[in-house]
């Protein structure tokens, strides 16, 4: 994804987060990365500290495993910085 296309999303997310949600609220990022145990705990650090509910489900064939993370988030912004936080330092992660 180009950074203009990224930009637009990020910008239709928080707007829709603005709209169905108050904040602060409960939101669910969902991951999908190579089956390895580092990247998965990665993902897992950068939620560590605040009250996660972290669920790990591998896929059938093994290749890749699914990282659900509930957790309370204060606004549209911290959601999105979460994500591109994520993304810049995970190599290989598809957020969903």
């Amino acid at each position: 994804m180009n950074q203009a296309d990224e930009d637009a999303f990020y910008r239709k997310l928080t707007a829709q987060l603005e709209e169905t949600s108050s904040w602060p609220s409960k939101y669910l990022y969902k991951f999908i990365v190579k089956t390895d145990v580092q990247k998965i705990k990665k993902i897992e650090t950068y939620f560590d500290y605040k009250g996660a509910v972290i669920n790990t489900n591998v896929s059938k064939n093994g290749k890749y495993t699914s990282v659900s993370i509930n957790i309370i988030m204060e606004t549209p912004e911290s959601v999105i910085n979460k994500y591109k936080e994520i993304a810049n330092n995970v190599e290989g992660v598809i957020s969903l």
